[in-house]
């Protein structure tokens, strides 16, 4: 059995989920449901995934 036998493929290059847009916008409306919501344990949630989604896009203000 000779290489060309079997053809050789490469996995395809990973490609981001989302832009760096989308993880603003994403920022902005926790920032905005944060407001809205009285739940303290929903907000301690909501500030963290917010703080994480940060690590990735820091905020421009």
């Amino acid at each position: 059995m000779s290489d060309t036998d079997t053809p050789k493929t490469e996995p395809s290059r990973a490609r981001a989920l989302l832009s760096t847009a989308d993880m603003k916008l994403l920022r902005r409306a926790l920032e905005s449901h944060a407001r809205a919501t009285e739940d303290r344990d929903e907000i301690a949630k909501i500030n963290a995934l917010h703080h994480r989604l940060g690590t990735y896009v820091p905020s421009a203000d």
